[in-house]
């Protein structure tokens, strides 16, 4: 992630499986794939929509249903047992025709679970889809928005792919015929990179039947140093990055054979040779290091084979299934995104390309919204439902919210897990904005405006004393006075030492409280009021804000154009404006480490044609992503006419329908909030 105070840790929720209830069978026979992140929560019904009796203010979205109600659905869960393991995946049973039910997974689950191959389709309502056959002849299948997820009925797929599947409660079993792996060959080493450029590796998986399979990646590998044979020298560090592990899962059991060609062999222990006798020899040349096998090693391990891979900095796996012979093909290479268009739902459209900067290729993958379309909205997300302090990966936000779209917003602290900008939605402020610096308002009718935004409160006295309120609602800590509302949660504590602390209820000051230290007594928040905290300097003026005093708040924005809409986030920096770059990442007060880090970004803009873009673009061929001005160049490529930075790095998160397109779960941060694309009930 960006390296600021916008970080988060990474997180996975577990969900329990559910084996007793109501079973209804019916037989198949296909084999599935398995693929990249385990990682599909449900939709969190339980508290999705619950607003807390206590913090009637913050507000809630209610539940959002895309098309027709739940009452044409026999059962529906949100887990799917394959082949014995409990996994997140939405799935449905209909009635169809002669009484027949059609069983329906979430297209993430599907793709996910399956390791399916969408391929491309202008038709929201078919998709077409790739796995152990034919590209040119695809087997289609029909779609169906419901809730926050598009469903593909895979009944006749199933049948002919020899699938078992039964209901179990809220599981869907699926059990798949069983599978051998019959051989694994790799057809190239990749190169010493010290010595020469990396090569592409293709490694081919040969089975006697389609299977699940899933490709995961893991984290960085570290070398073990060497160390020199003269203790007086120092080990020089590495420059080249370190290899990433990746492991290749299938549903089925390799030959013994396969398992012992690719069992490391240990090493011959070192000579033991006497320190004086060493610094008597003269030093032997350095040898270039030995490259590192890409296949680390098979095993078997509860029926599957997991085959892992140590892949070189730059390179990354790239997975496709071919027919007769049945088999996984693994291409290493420097540009594993496989571009695609797809309409995934009416206004809403998932794409991912290469775009060219001068000499660099960028994978960026992005999601188009038309905001005109009828049913289609966007709402500002966070973590928390309680209030404003915490993290959670997109995914489990979105869920919570029963989004089908959304992306990571902007920015927080990674310690305390609070709020550092502008959140604004239905016309309340969640949390105000830092440092002038670039937000971007929407309202219902697909309007947007681009700008820098600062808010400027003011209490005023009855004696008409105006005292500026820098802060609301911010983890963004400074000398001043800062107010926190209700949204803030329940209740207030400390951020610094020595605060002076007034409560605000019916527009009067009640109390007045020490702050104490950092972290310590919380302080309730009224609910018909507020909190204002005197802080450094500014608690001089707690002797001119007496308990009984009557205080009165004024709001604006500037530009006064931001208080026209109702839903706001801010980030930074502004990148696009009127189709021309207005980067000014100094100005916005980031440091100069982060104007020229290269790294994974998040953006949003809108186009000629009134177009949102929700957009993460990744590291470029051969190297790391964008700097700031490389992402407001490309943000201009793609047709911006308006473009904002977000929170980027880790924390870059594009989400639809269960998923994460454009990374594996396991790479992506816990985030502060987003922003959430819904379907509205037609």
């Amino acid at each position: 992630m960006v390296k600021m105070l916008n970080c988060c840790q990474l997180g996975n929720s577990d969900r329990s499986a559910n084996a007793k209830g109501d079973r209804r069978f019916f037989r198949a026979t296909v084999s599935p794939i398995f693929l990249t992140a385990l990682c599909l929560t449900t939709t969190c019904a339980t508290n999705a929509q619950e607003s807390p009796k206590t913090i009637k203010s913050i507000p809630r979205l209610t539940s959002q249903s895309p098309a027709s109600p739940l009452t044409s659905v026999a059962f529906s869960g949100n887990q799917v047992s394959l082949n014995g393991r409990i996994l997140p995946g939405t799935w449905l049973q209909r009635p169809g025709k002669s009484g027949q039910i059609t069983t329906h997974l979430s297209d993430g689950t599907f793709r996910q679970l399956m390791g399916v191959n969408f391929l491309n389709s202008s038709n929201w309502a078919r998709q077409p889809i790739q796995w152990f056959s034919s590209v040119t002849k695809p087997v289609v299948l029909a779609t169906r928005l419901l809730g926050a997820y598009r469903y593909l009925d895979i009944t006749n797929f199933a049948q002919t792919a020899g699938w078992q599947i039964q209901v179990s409660g809220n599981t869907l079993v699926i059990a798949t015929p069983k599978a051998q792996v019959t051989n694994i060959i790799q057809s190239q080493q990749p190169s010493d990179a010290s010595v020469t450029p990396l090569q592409q590796a293709r490694i081919l998986v040969d089975l006697d039947r389609p299977t699940p399979w899933q490709v995961t990646e893991g984290l960085a590998i570290a070398k073990p140093q060497t160390p020199s044979s003269d203790s007086n020298t120092l080990t020089p560090k590495s420059t080249v990055p370190p290899n990433r592990e990746w492991t290749v899962t299938l549903d089925g059991i390799a030959d013994p054979v396969l398992i012992e060609r690719y069992t490391p062999q240990l090493p011959p222990a070192p000579p033991t040779l006497l320190q004086n006798l060493l610094k008597q020899l003269s030093p032997a040349p350095a040898l270039a290091p030995a490259p590192e096998p890409l296949i680390q090693h098979v095993e078997v391990v509860k029926n599957q084979t997991i085959i892992s891979l140590s892949v070189p900095f730059g390179l990354s796996p790239q997975v496709s299934t071919v027919a007769n012979p049945n088999r996984l093909i693994i291409d290493i290479r420097p540009d594993p995104l496989e571009e695609r268009d797809i309409t995934w739902a009416p206004g809403l459209r998932w794409r991912q390309h290469y775009v060219n900067l001068g000499t660099d290729r960028f994978p960026v993958v992005w999601l188009e919204v038309n905001p005109r379309k009828f049913g289609l909205t966007l709402k500002p997300m966070w973590a928390s439902p309680n209030g404003l302090a915490g993290t959670a990966t997109l995914i489990q936000t979105a869920q919570r919210y029963l989004a089908v779209a959304g992306i990571n917003g902007g920015y927080f602290n990674r310690n305390n897990r609070l709020p550092l900008g502008a959140i604004r939605r239905d016309s309340q402020w969640l949390s105000g904005p830092i440092l002038n610096r670039g937000a971007i308002a929407w309202n219902d009718s697909g309007q947007f405006y681009f700008g820098r935004l600062t808010l400027e409160e003011t209490l005023i006295t009855a004696n008409n004393q105006r005292l500026p309120i820098l802060f609301l609602n911010s983890g963004y800590v400074q000398s001043g006075i800062a107010r926190y509302t209700p949204a803030w949660g329940l209740t207030y504590t400390p951020l610094t030492d020595n605060e002076i602390i007034l409560v605000v209820q019916k527009d009067q000051i009640t109390e007045q409280l020490p702050g104490d230290k950092v972290g310590g007594m919380a302080v309730p928040i009224p609910q018909d009021g507020y909190l204002l905290t005197l802080r450094a300097n500014a608690a001089s003026a707690a002797s001119q804000l007496p308990i009984g005093s009557a205080v009165s708040i004024s709001s604006v924005t500037a530009p006064a154009d931001f208080s026209r809409y109702p839903q706001i986030i801010g980030a930074g920096p502004l990148l696009v404006q009127n189709r021309q770059i207005v980067l000014d990442a100094k100005g916005e007060k980031f440091s100069n480490a982060f104007i020229a880090e290269k790294a994974i970004r998040s953006g949003i803009c809108t186009t000629a044609t009134g177009t949102l873009m929700i957009t993460a673009t990744h590291n470029r061929v051969g190297g790391y992503g964008p700097n700031l001005a490389e992402h407001a160049q490309l943000m201009q490529l793609m047709g911006c006419v308006d473009a904002l930075n977000l929170d980027g790095g880790s924390s870059t998160s594009l989400y639809l329908g269960g998923q994460l397109l454009d990374r594996s779960p396991s790479t992506a941060a816990r985030v502060h909030n987003g922003i959430g694309i819904f379907l509205q009930p037609r």
